[in-house]
């Protein structure tokens, strides 16, 4: 138990990190928008770590099946960090804030080809942009979008490496799935594939889908805007990050499935063995 509550805590944490790391890295962040994004902190922290200190199923899924969780939380916070140095760079330049720049130029460059994402949030920017602003995004997503692949490697190599989800191999479905019911009807395991599928086929539209719904949106909402740093760092995350992590929950509901299968084939082969026997 105290292992649990030290680990919700060091979750908690964490999760403040996160979300106030562009309000404590930005200069001119104004008063009001400080206390709306420590609103925001601690509204986060406290359902981390009531998520992570019950031992009933919550809101998070694969909550005991290490490294998805770890995985996808990293990528995200390395996302907001270097885009929140790209973007403090341009008022309070650093050597920091110069190399993180420059590596996102050079990615964003690299990766700025017709109909690839990056240029399709390029193409996303409203009329009248100037070219410093549409340089400043094609360095946040050519970065964004190259961590959200390497973390997506990531997940893929500890996966196979590690044995995800359990070397064990028991997994709690009610635990680390609560929103999949198996007693819904009809098979699990085609269940668990079908929604594998999906997610992975959601996951490599979003990149190309996003871009689109934010340029249909600006004539209602208006485009994206360069006068607010935080909204756009975020913007630019949730971009890369959301199919990344559909990506990787599909993988690994499919890997459930596969696992639950080889139970299935295993408890069958045991059964005709001792049906043999007697």
């Amino acid at each position: 138990m105290i292992y649990r509550i030290l680990g919700a805590i060091v979750r908690a944490v964490l999760v403040v990190i996160l979300i106030t790391t562009p309000s404590i890295l930005l200069p001119n962040v104004s008063a009001d928008g400080a206390q709306v994004v420590a609103l925001v902190a601690l509204f986060g922290a406290a359902l981390t770590f009531f998520e992570y200190v019950s031992a009933y199923p919550g809101l998070v899924e694969f909550r005991d099946a290490p490294p998805f969780n770890r995985v996808r939380f990293g990528s995200l916070f390395l996302t907001v960090l270097l885009l929140t140095l790209i973007f403090r760079g341009t008022s309070e330049p650093t050597i920091a804030t110069d190399f993180v720049t420059s590596v996102g130029a050079l990615i964003g460059y690299v990766l700025d080809f017709p109909y690839s994402p990056v240029r399709l949030m390029l193409l996303a920017l409203p009329d009248g942009t100037s070219l410093r602003e549409i340089e400043m995004m094609r360095e946040a997503a050519g970065l964004s979008y190259l961590i959200s692949l390497v973390a997506l490697s990531v997940f893929m190599i500890l996966l196979r490496l590690g044995h995800w989800p359990s070397k064990s191999g028991s997994f709690n479905v009610w635990i680390n799935l609560p929103t999949f019911d198996p007693t819904a009807g009809g098979d699990v395991i085609a269940r668990l594939k079908r929604d594998a599928r999906i997610n992975i086929v959601i996951g490599f539209l979003l990149p190309f889908v996003i871009p689109a719904v934010i340029q249909s949106a600006s004539n209602l909402f208006g485009g994206l805007s360069f006068t607010n740093d935080q909204s756009l760092i975020w913007t630019v995350a949730a971009w890369a990050f959301l199919p990344s992590s559909l990506f990787m929950r599909g993988i690994a509901m499919g890997r459930v499935a596969s696992m639950i299968a080889e139970k299935r084939r295993q408890t069958y082969a045991q059964a005709d063995f001792d049906h043999q026997l007697v």
